[in-house]
């Protein structure tokens, strides 16, 4: 998948080995438009629409490569997206917030038992941590997630050589990282950095609610799950500072690293045939904004035989050129960090792709 300021498209590889790809037009409304131009706001968009693109991209190759199971329908996206938020609040909030209140008990720990004090949230963001890296690891299991991580894996690579100003080719991205400082990976980890800094901020301040020591937890979690958004906001302007020059984008970035060492879970090395695909969706959107059209189909697919068909009709200024050698510093190397899909923000209305 991959998103420009105009267009979202997505490639799958089809079952006689061809290359699908679904081109809808990028649009948001005034008052979307206006929060993802307004700081600590953004980060809360860049999450729904993340959520909202991954499902819908999902659904659609997933109907390509059976195309006589019943298509998913808005409304089962829209219930998708609920289902998948609902989880994430169970397994990362109330689990790790009931686990670290039950130890504290269980342990006669009066500061992991509170559901207020630093000790507390130090250890919920630790089971937090076990339980992210449990879940990933429990799914990479699974061989179709283990080729899922490859296809993100390829993403971050073609986004690496767009950046390096390389051949959008599979000889110009092979040899860039399969991480990268601003993939959604990263973004996770970051708000689970954070998520302990704030609460042990506001909880202290938080007053009991009753004697019942659970009723009390059940108050804290009711609290906490609002408290995502902005917390989320935050993480993704230290995401986008972890980009940039200086002394604070030095400190961000040490912060990021986190997520990519994450990231070694997350993506898998990809071969040729899944690097094609994240190259053909990038050339796609690229292709777009060249040309300057907005377009008007939702939906639109085109069929090539070959990714070599891609390239010949999706013709992109970097072809012919010579290709750099890529830096490699734990997927940090990019010759110009905010070149393109910085933070996955195109808010600014530059032609600049970002990988969803």
């Amino acid at each position: 998948m991959m998103r420009s300021p105009g267009s979202f498209a997505v490639a799958v590889r089809g079952p006689k080995g061809g290359i699908m790809l679904r081109e809808s037009p990028w649009e948001t409304s005034s008052f979307t438009r206006k929060l993802s131009k307004t700081p600590f706001l953004r980060g809360c968009v860049v999450l729904a629409e993340s959520m909202h693109n991954g499902i819908s991209a999902l659904n659609w190759s997933a109907s390509i490569a059976a195309p006589e199971d019943e298509k998913l329908s808005s409304g089962g996206t829209v219930a998708t997206m609920v289902f998948a938020f609902a989880l994430a609040i169970g397994l990362f909030t109330v689990l790790p917030h009931a686990v670290t209140g039950g130890l504290g008990l269980l342990l006669g720990v009066a500061s992991m038992a509170d559901g207020q004090s630093l000790p507390f949230h130090l250890v919920d963001g630790l089971v937090k941590l076990a339980v992210f890296v449990g879940y990933i690891t429990g799914i990479s299991l699974l061989p179709d997630v283990r080729r899922l991580f490859a296809y993100h894996g390829a993403e971050h690579k073609a986004v690496h050589a767009f950046e390096a100003g390389a051949p959008l080719t599979v000889e110009g991205a092979r040899d860039f990282p399969a991480l990268h400082p601003r993939c959604g990976t990263a973004f996770l980890i970051l708000v689970l950095l954070i998520s302990v800094v704030v609460f042990s901020l506001v909880f202290p301040f938080v007053p009991r609610f009753s004697d019942h020591v659970w009723l009390n937890h059940a108050v804290f979690i009711a609290i906490k799950i609002p408290l995502v958004f902005p917390i989320a906001g935050l993480a993704y302007e230290v995401l986008k500072l972890g980009s940039k020059g200086g002394a604070a984008g030095a400190a961000a970035a040490v912060l990021v690293k986190p997520g990519l060492w994450v990231q070694h879970l997350t993506t898998r090395e990809p071969d040729d045939s899944q690097l094609e695909i994240a190259l053909a969706a990038l050339r796609k959107v690229l292709w777009r904004e060249e040309q300057g059209q907005v377009l008007a189909t939702e939906g639109a697919v085109g069929s090539y035989a070959d990714f070599g068909a891609v390239v010949a009709s999706l013709k992109d200024p970097r072809d012919g050129n010579a290709k750099p050698s890529p830096e490699r510093s734990e997927g940090l190397a990019r010759p110009d960090p905010l070149a393109a899909c910085a933070a996955r923000n195109a808010e600014d209305g530059s032609a600049k792709p970002s990988p969803e």
